[in-house]
């Protein structure tokens, strides 16, 4: 049996080596029916990874009903987990025959679809954690047409993509030019050679009934940098509580079920009954250029009494995004970090950007108006609880090298150093969430609003269609001064909108 499980490992490397090529060399069914039975085994050990700073969600769930009513067996698992992976891979396809690929995902794969209650217990989770997702065109293609009552997710991102800020669509993976992709599969485990035998399994099951359009495969960064994404920051930090899942820690943002998924209380929209619990996945593959953006805080960093140069650039990072590196706000440490605090979900999210004794309308000394966080989360400046997004992001690609850092320049002759961020964000209206929050506030230079300064973009994700943006309260000494941001340091690679369906939905619907 144990040379049957190896053949599997082995196969499966060799089918990622292929995916995205011409041609798929499919897998014996010696290694497919091995990837099934050794997917099928126990789990000894957590498939997510304890992330100080991140809001520890429940790990026991008595009943597959909650006692708030959330049905967490229905539910698949990443819309609510979060940013808990260790590795992550992403795979994107089109469907070439339709009643071939609904008969094997209902008799084969649905049954390893992956739930929230199961991720909520070593002894329950899989090897693998596998969830589903369908584009608007994938769901026409297997005849699912309901109107779903999102028009953002039906018109597809492509479409969306001047809206986003971008600027245009060369710099878009070719899978996502237009709407071949139908679906994604999110495979998340401890292991990258244990997603390769998912990878096997899947590939090997559906064989020629699907074409894999685009892979990518995401990574918790090592060491101590693990949770933190490729800038260097403390990710995930401000997750929306949905109470009925998670109690909610000092500072953060209370949502209705329905903010999130589709059909729950606080879903406004009229949708299909089958929708129920499901949520509209966002999916952005970010490529981040970090040797240029730590080149440019370097740079552009004013001189502050008492502090070092590396110091002071440092600041003008915190102040960029709102938080130091560690997750510790800088509306309560303006002038240094406190990594005891980012580190602790009981106090990093515990700020409102208001202080006794400060006008809100014209303080930026604790924290500027454009901060990425303050930008994506108002707080105080304007309580918005149905624009919260469930952010379950992954980094992507390889750390640094030292020939980036000597240059200053990422590497821009090998694709494989590309790095940056696989953004997913789940929510149960594109509209308020991730497209609202996007265009509307990060790209919006006059947003906050009510400020006696024009605020600027949002300095980290604000996009202005490839033209130069503006930020307001970057120096703490001069707040009313502004800097010029002449260029992004996260580019769009593309990406689709999915709806992500309730694991019963997926075999009683999508799959008959």
């Amino acid at each position: 049996m144990r040379s049957l499980l190896s053949f599997a490992i082995l196969a499966a490397a060799s089918v990622h080596q292929a995916v995205g090529q011409t041609t798929i060399r499919p897998p014996s069914q010696d290694a497919v029916a091995a990837a099934r039975l050794q997917l099928s085994g126990a789990r000894t050990t957590n498939i997510l990874k304890d992330i100080p700073g991140l809001i520890p969600y429940p790990t026991v769930v008595a009943d597959a009903s909650n006692s708030s009513g959330l049905p967490l067996d229905n539910i698949q698992g990443d819309i609510l987990v979060g940013m808990k992976k260790h590795e992550q891979q992403f795979l994107f396809f089109s469907i070439n025959n339709p009643k071939s690929f609904k008969l094997k995902l209902r008799t084969l794969v649905a049954p390893f679809i992956t739930s929230a209650k199961q991720l909520m217990n070593v002894k329950t989770q899989p090897i693998v954690a596998l969830n589903l997702a369908f584009s608007q065109t994938g769901l026409t293609t297997l005849n699912v047409t309901d109107d779903l009552g999102d028009a953002v997710f039906t018109k597809g991102q492509f479409a969306d993509a001047t809206n986003l800020g971008d600027p245009g669509t060369d710099n878009w993976k070719p899978a996502f030019k237009g709407t071949s992709v139908h679906g994604v599969f999110l495979m998340a485990s401890d292991s990258k050679a244990l997603i390769d035998v998912m990878e096997l399994f899947l590939v090997g099951i559906f064989l020629k009934d699907i074409t894999v359009q685009h892979t990518l495969l995401g990574n918790v960064r090592p060491g101590s940098e693990a949770g933190h994404e490729m800038f260097g920051w403390l990710d995930g930090i401000a997750q929306p509580s949905i109470p009925a899942f998670q109690a909610p820690f000092p500072g953060q943002q209370v949502v209705d079920p329905g903010v999130i998924l589709v059909g729950e209380t606080g879903d406004p929209v009229t949708r299909p009954a089958w929708a129920k619990d499901g949520s509209f996945l966002a999916f952005r593959q970010l490529q981040q250029l970090v040797p240029e953006f730590h080149g440019f805080l370097n740079a552009s960093a004013p001189a502050v009494p008492g502090l070092t140069q590396p110091q002071s650039a440092d600041l003008l990072g915190a102040r960029m995004v709102g938080r130091w590196k560690s997750g510790a706000p800088i509306d309560n440490f303006p002038t240094a970090d406190a990594p005891g605090v980012g580190a602790d979900p009981m106090q990093n999210n515990n700020f409102n950007f208001a202080h006794d004794g400060f006008d809100i309308t014209t303080d930026q000394s604790h924290c500027p108006f454009d901060a990425h966080i303050r930008k994506t989360r108002p707080r105080a400046d304007l309580v918005a609880p149905a624009n919260s997004i469930m952010r379950s992001g992954i980094p992507y690609g390889p750390e640094v090298t030292s020939a980036e850092l000597v240059s200053g320049k990422s590497d821009p002759s090998d694709s494989k150093n590309e790095r940056g961020l696989a953004f997913v964000a789940y929510q149960a209206q594109l509209a308020k969430g991730f497209q609202f929050l996007q265009h509307s506030w990060a790209n919006n230079p006059n947003f906050v609003f009510g400020k006696n300064v024009k605020p600027g973009h949002d300095p980290i994700i604000g996009a202005n269609g490839g033209l130069p943006r503006n930020m307001s309260g970057f120096d703490i000494a001069d707040t009313t001064q502004s800097l010029q941001l002449p260029a992004d340091w996260i580019r769009s690679r593309g990406g689709e909108y999915f709806f992500s369906p309730s694991i019963s939905a997926i075999k009683t619907v999508i799959a008959v």
